[in-house]
């Protein structure tokens, strides 16, 4: 029986991820920062709760060494969250915990694993990017700067850890309706910019989104579809998008997205 690492399993994706790959028959360990909390995910066969905070260095190397101890076959990298607002808003201490929480706790997670797998010679990390890892919107600079750098950080990491038989991939979704504006959300606010970001958030139909469900298929097939692939671009809308940047060019893209959102 297989096994998954899951970051940031107390809701959203990471929780439809443990859900699915139960269901599908694998073993789950399921992290997050009070896994007391959690009453659904604690009833279930084969699944283990273990705490992880991934800002916190000495946690993340205990909960590994334990996880280590069960055996793990898959790690999903997907504790994360968006600070949204003007770049001129945003103070230090939320740039920090933005470049902690999205960056540096994946890099962390994922070197602690590193030579686990490599003794075994068999692994796979899976890393929640996003489609703004791919291209940008308006507002979102820091935000994008964590998601871009985890696209060309696994692009890079995929051929040292190769030599290994250790895959790494990402699943880059579009807009998740789950809890989307709600605490996966940290907004800077600056009256300025008012009007320009109501437009940007009226961009997202919260009933067009993909469900958190439909995107932890995507993590499934990532997990077990045997393929020497990077990346899997996840929802209709990251589709389209994605899409339209390749058609166009990056420059044309970016003047479209300008035009179409702010009016530029």
């Amino acid at each position: 029986m297989n096994t998954i690492f899951i970051t940031g399993a107390s809701a959203g994706l990471g929780k439809a991820t443990a859900l699915l790959f139960q269901q599908k028959g694998w073993k789950v360990i399921a992290t997050m920062r009070r896994p007391e909390q959690e009453k659904e995910l604690s009833t279930l066969d084969n699944v283990t709760l273990l705490p992880l905070d991934v800002t916190d260095p000495e946690q993340v190397n205990s909960t590994v060494q334990q996880a280590i101890t069960l055996g793990v076959d898959v790690v999903f990298n997907n504790a994360g969250y968006g600070l949204m607002g003007p770049m001129e808003a945003i103070q230090d201490e939320q740039i920090i915990r933005q470049l902690n929480t999205n960056l540096l706790g994946v890099m962390r997670v994922t070197r602690a694993f590193i030579p686990y797998f490599r003794e075994k010679r068999k692994g796979l990390f899976i890393t929640t990017t996003s489609m703004g890892g791919l291209f940008a919107f308006p507002f979102g600079s820091i935000y994008h700067a964590t998601k871009f750098a985890l696209e060309g950080w696994s692009e890079s990491l995929s051929f040292e850890l190769g030599q290994f038989n250790i895959g790494v991939k990402t699943v880059a979704p579009g807009g998740i309706a789950t809890d989307f504006g709600g605490r996966s959300i940290d907004a800077a606010a600056h009256p300025l910019y008012d009007a320009a970001m109501k437009k940007v958030w009226d961009l997202f139909d919260v009933e067009k989104l993909s469900s958190a469900q439909h995107i932890a298929e995507v993590v499934w097939e990532a997990a077990t579809d045997g393929k020497d692939q990077v990346r899997y671009v996840a929802g209709e809308d990251a589709k389209a998008l994605y899409a339209r940047r390749l058609e166009l060019g990056n420059e044309a893209f970016r003047k479209e997205m300008g035009k179409n959102v702010l009016g530029l």
